[in-house]
């Protein structure tokens, strides 16, 4: 049985895949393993994007199915995004930064990384940010 420390290790394992084929199969063996995962691409001043990261985590959740539409799945993306982002924050305020969020889930565990370069021109300090949430069983 997969508890949270399982779907946190998956969201991170998701979060730091160096290509998106590596990323595409990864998430397919997780499949396979009953836990559902996206990733998608994020970049830009971080502490004026927080809201965009947000969005791109919930959107990119609902689409691939590991949430459904619906504000209680919605509000715990958005917890647990803005708890990896309060973990990166503090080295980002001012700062660019690319990377990527990973949302991973299996049953009533939900877990969010994020793992960003961030810095200026090519002095960039690497982040990793990870948020959980529960939700009730699907």
């Amino acid at each position: 049985m997969n508890g949270s420390t399982d779907i946190a290790r998956a969201a991170v394992r998701v979060a730091i895949t160096p290509t998106r084929a590596e990323e595409e199969q990864l998430i397919g063996r997780l499949a396979e393993q009953g836990i559902r995962g996206v990733a998608v691409d994020i970049g830009g001043d971080v502490v004026n994007s927080i809201h965009l990261i947000i969005e791109r985590a919930i959107i990119a959740s609902k689409k691939s199915g590991v949430t459904r539409d619906c504000h209680v799945e919605d509000g715990a993306i958005a917890g647990a995004t803005r708890e990896a982002l309060t973990q990166i924050i503090t080295k980002a305020t001012g700062l660019n930064g690319g990377g990527k969020i990973a949302v991973c889930r299996k049953g009533e565990h939900l877990s969010v990384c994020i793992f960003m370069s961030i810095g200026l021109l090519y002095l960039n300090e690497v982040v990793i940010g990870l948020g959980h949430r529960a939700l009730p069983s699907e």
